[in-house]
């Protein structure tokens, strides 16, 4: 959806991704880790397997609340990803090019929520759900080891668009 303002001042698009499919994993994953939790700790055996389905059902109950859902947005200066407690900013000006995101299959349903993985020998972070189409950015410069960012979107034609809008915005703003 295209806005013409924010708070900001420049909001050009918004979107919020989900996906039932992955939330209902994660509840499930973390209901049955802590179900295996209490039937050993009711059995009399709270041992080192008990405290290793704790921390997986701890896991999985972050997972189920941070990552329900992914918000998109993108301004004149940068592009914005949040995913719960975790944001990523990439500025205009650090856009060497965008494009749909072409993975093995291996590493396209790899998992849902924030990854970090090599593809074709470039460091990715990849916020997504695993059925819907994806881009990826490439950097201009590495932020840390992070050469390219992916993420999910519904929308993927019109985001691109809009992205190769705002870097040759940006690029002519700074000719001038």
């Amino acid at each position: 959806m295209r806005h013409s303002d924010d708070r900001s001042g420049d909001l050009l698009y918004t979107e919020r991704v989900s996906s039932r499919r992955t939330e209902a994993l994660f509840l499930a994953l973390m209901f049955l880790f802590f179900l295996l939790f209490l039937w050993l700790v009711m059995a009399g055996r709270p041992g080192a397997l008990a405290a290793v389905f704790f921390g997986l059902f701890v896991l999985f109950a972050f997972y189920a609340l941070n990552y329900t859902t992914l918000t998109i947005r993108l301004t004149s200066s940068s592009l914005k990803l949040k995913f719960g407690i975790f944001t990523w900013n990439v500025p205009w000006d650090n856009v060497a090019g965008c494009c749909l995101d072409d993975l093995p299959p291996l590493l396209r349903y790899g998992g849902a929520g924030i990854h970090f993985m090599s593809v074709r020998k470039r460091y990715r972070a990849s916020f997504n759900f695993l059925e819907h189409p994806r881009l990826v950015i490439a950097f201009k410069r590495k932020i840390g080891p992070v050469q390219d960012i992916s993420f999910s979107t519904r929308n993927p034609d019109e985001v691109l668009r809009l992205i190769d809008e705002a870097v040759s915005a940006n690029q002519a703003a700074h000719i001038l």
